[in-house]
């Protein structure tokens, strides 16, 4: 159960690069604007994901991180960066959906509601923005702001912000993740883990 989604996002020779150098403020890695589900941690240890919202091996991974955001809360940072797949129909619209969320303060509700609702949408070969506006009623968002944002050039380049940033990492597919600038292919739960605690006590 845990395997499957590390395929994807696994690096070859020509893969992710294995280590980004963190030290800057800003880096393709991890920008100042970029999204921080929940709160930030105070040990400076980062999770980074590149995921796309209609990965099936993104909502794999999702139950996984939520329990490493309870198990670590308040030590780990751990930062979503948006890279939906072209093969993915609706994978940059549910993108732009959460970024439009974002702006009005509901990052976090938004990218959970993707998730809980990928089995309903996925896959599908038509534009899901009228589901994905209702998502938005749900929150309580200004609809009026959100549509603005919905089809503005500005959500829609923020997004592509994090596709090339993570094209500038050899990123492939999703999810790739990296923890404290170190890309990780784990075989398991407990291989992030350990991750995590190594860069805890770094």
């Amino acid at each position: 159960m845990v395997g499957i989604f590390f395929a994807m996002g696994a690096a070859s020779d020509d893969g992710p690069v294995a280590k980004v150098d963190t030290s800057k403020a800003d880096s393709p890695l991890l920008r100042e604007d970029s999204r921080i589900i929940g709160e930030e941690g105070a040990s400076g240890v980062t999770f980074v994901e590149f995921l796309d919202f209609e990965c099936e091996a993104c909502l794999a991974l999702f139950p996984i991180v939520e329990q490493l955001r309870e198990d670590y809360a308040g030590e780990v940072t751990f930062v979503a960066r948006y890279f939906p797949l072209p093969g993915h129909f609706n994978s940059e619209r549910a993108a732009r959906t959460v970024e439009s969320a974002a702006r009005q303060g509901k990052f976090e509700e938004m990218y959970m509601k993707m998730y809980d609702t990928q089995t309903s949408w996925s896959e599908k070969q038509e534009p899901m923005d009228d589901l994905f506006r209702s998502y938005a009623e749900e929150l309580g968002l200004d609809m009026a702001q959100f549509d603005a944002d919905y089809s503005s050039e500005e959500v829609a380049a923020r997004v592509q912000r994090d596709v090339d940033d993570g094209t500038s990492l050899e990123v492939q597919g999703t999810p790739t993740l990296y923890i404290d600038g170190e890309l990780i292919q784990p075989e398991s739960a407990q291989d992030l883990v350990d991750a995590i605690d190594a860069a805890l006590t770094k």
